[in-house]
């Protein structure tokens, strides 16, 4: 009876420094040297950065209702629809041509606009590599992707406005979802090589632990593709894209130089999830639902504009293909509005596999390294929320201490690591 009570006394005695040796890491702290990696210097060119690209959706938004309004006022599709009932083309034939002069328009116009944002805004803050050339070559290859597909989507919709007025936003959803669709599945094999170069993945350590963990959760990895992104821009990156036969494994050509192999299984372990976790189909249905709640509301929002135009624009109804300027400018200010709404169910997905690759790769180091990358254009550290209205995916400092939380949780004995500083971005 005594031994049993010195017994216990001393496993009484022990359960403190077991409590210690549980507790000893601290995910605050460990979350703090992550964080210090980022320069100051950095942390304010990239939150300047960040916070620019959440005023310029604003101002991408008053510059396509303005371009709209300007179209309207010009009368400039009203002129094409009439040239072409002057010619005694068919309805469906005005149809594409409104829409076909509408999106050179819009593209033509918006040009200057879009050189500024997207590639001297880029440059100032060394995020793009590509000559003025290339960067329109890509844009002009853009135009005309969209110009197909925009105008046979386009067509679509105006002969649904046609057939059903009252509903037409309903069944224009559905169109909506399977043009949607339709991009998840071509997109990875047709569209993606328009603009770069894909390679299979040469074999090493990455390809090992990719396929290892693909493996491991019934991903198909035959192949594993390596995209030339760094002809654009220093960004790391990886996906599993596509849908039913055209699934793939991608990462591009910055995410195998710039990083390890643990900061390279942690991505791919996140791509992976998204598989996994069915988010490709979920997003899709997601997205339509949205994009029917937008119709919806511009089914209510544009023949109310119409009738304030009057004879002014010169735009019959909705049915009418002269009414693209209005319908495009209330969806523009509609998903704006929408953006708060859009970008936490997009983040919810990115949280969910962020969780399910800190358990596939187990690199919870390696994940908050990655994380860290990220801040050369993603704000680092924003307020809750800020985090909940601009954020498409967790915050920088979100994903370190989930990670770091992850590790506390997982790993036996963990210890923190001092991390070595990010070098700067180049200027």
């Amino acid at each position: 009876m005594r031994l049993f009570l010195f017994a216990t006394l001393g496993l009484l005695g022990a359960l403190p420094g077991l409590a210690h040796a549980a507790a000893a890491f601290d995910v605050d702290h460990a979350t703090r040297l992550w964080l210090a990696t980022l320069s100051a210097p950095a942390r304010a060119r990239s939150d300047a950065y960040f916070e620019g690209g959440e005023w310029l959706a604003l101002w991408n938004t008053v510059f396509s209702v303005a371009l709209c309004w300007f179209l309207l006022r010009v009368r400039l599709l009203p002129k094409v629809r009439g040239a072409m009932h002057r010619r005694g083309w068919r309805p469906w034939l005005g149809v594409l041509a409104c829409a076909l002069v509408f999106i050179a328009a819009d593209s033509l116009l918006s040009l200057p606009w879009t050189f500024y944002t997207a590639y001297w805004r880029e440059r100032q803050y060394g995020l793009m590599n590509q000559s003025v050339l290339a960067w329109l070559g890509d844009q002009a290859i853009g135009f005309v992707l969209g110009a197909v597909l925009g105008s046979v989507l386009l067509l679509v919709i105006y002969a649904v406005i046609r057939k059903y007025p009252k509903h037409w936003w309903l069944i224009g959803t559905g169109v909506v979802g399977a043009a949607i669709a339709f991009l998840a599945l071509i997109t990875p094999v047709f569209i993606v090589p328009l603009f770069n170069t894909q390679s299979e993945l040469p074999d090493g350590a990455v390809r090992a632990r990719v396929v290892a963990m693909a493996r491991a959760y019934n991903v198909p990895s035959e192949h594993i593709y390596l995209v030339d992104e760094s002809r654009q821009s220093d960004r790391i990156s990886a996906n599993v894209s596509g849908i039913g036969p055209t699934i793939r494994i991608s990462l591009n050509d910055n995410l195998l130089k710039k990083t390890s192999v643990a900061e390279t299984a942690a991505v791919m372990g996140h791509e992976l999830g998204h598989y996994v976790l069915g988010h490709v189909w979920r997003t899709i249905v997601v997205l339509t639902l949205l994009m029917g709640l937008l119709l919806w509301l511009a089914s209510r929002i544009a023949p109310a504009m119409i009738r304030y135009g009057g004879q002014r624009w010169d735009v019959r109804g909705l049915a009418d293909p002269a009414s693209l300027p209005v319908l495009a400018g209330v969806l523009s200010v509609l998903t704006l509005l929408a953006m708060p709404l859009t970008n936490t169910l997009i983040r919810i997905d990115e949280s969910e596999a962020d969780a399910f690759g800190l358990a596939a790769a187990r690199e919870p180091d390696g994940f908050a390294s990655a994380a860290m990358r990220l801040s050369a254009y993603r704000k680092i550290a924003p307020g809750p929320l800020e985090e909940m209205l601009f954020f498409d995916h967790p915050s920088g400092q979100t994903r370190v201490r989930m990670a770091m939380q992850w590790k506390k949780d997982h790993v036996p004995g963990a210890t923190e690591v001092v991390p070595p500083p990010l070098p700067d971005p180049k200027p």
